[in-house]
């Protein structure tokens, strides 16, 4: 299977696993699955590093190097991502969030997730 994490997946991943379900969890760990990150994700840690809402122990730099140690693919935006964009129910209005959704539903994955409002759309999502 091909999962995309959501932003808040990857955090608790590297710091807090806890909070991840046991099948997101395994799901995420399962060698037979493609585990990847969206780009948005980097830039969304960006932005909250710099306002001072997120820390994240050797900022942006560290956070791309734990993605590839762990085995995940980055995905970059693509412009058929952009074009579904402007598609999407209006149901969330977190353009990051928006553009995952985008991104999983143009390349066919699941998105792992908690965020309700990404369970609306019609795309595959987990979290359990």
């Amino acid at each position: 299977m091909k999962y995309l994490l959501d932003t808040h997946t990857l955090l608790w991943f590297f710091s807090d696993v806890e909070n991840l379900p046991q099948t997101s969890f395994g799901a995420i760990m399962d060698p037979l699955n493609e585990i990847y990150v969206s780009i948005v994700s980097a830039w969304e840690l960006a932005i909250k590093i710099s306002i001072g809402k997120l820390i994240f122990d050797g900022g942006v730099n560290n956070f791309f190097k734990v993605i590839r140690d762990n085995g995940f693919t980055i995905i970059s935006v693509k412009e058929d991502y952009v074009k579904l964009i402007e598609y999407l129910p209006l149901i969330h209005r977190d353009p990051f969030d928006r553009m995952l959704v985008a991104t999983a539903v143009s390349e066919k994955m699941s998105i792992i997730t908690a965020d309700a409002n990404i369970h609306k759309y019609s795309v595959d999502c987990i979290w359990q």
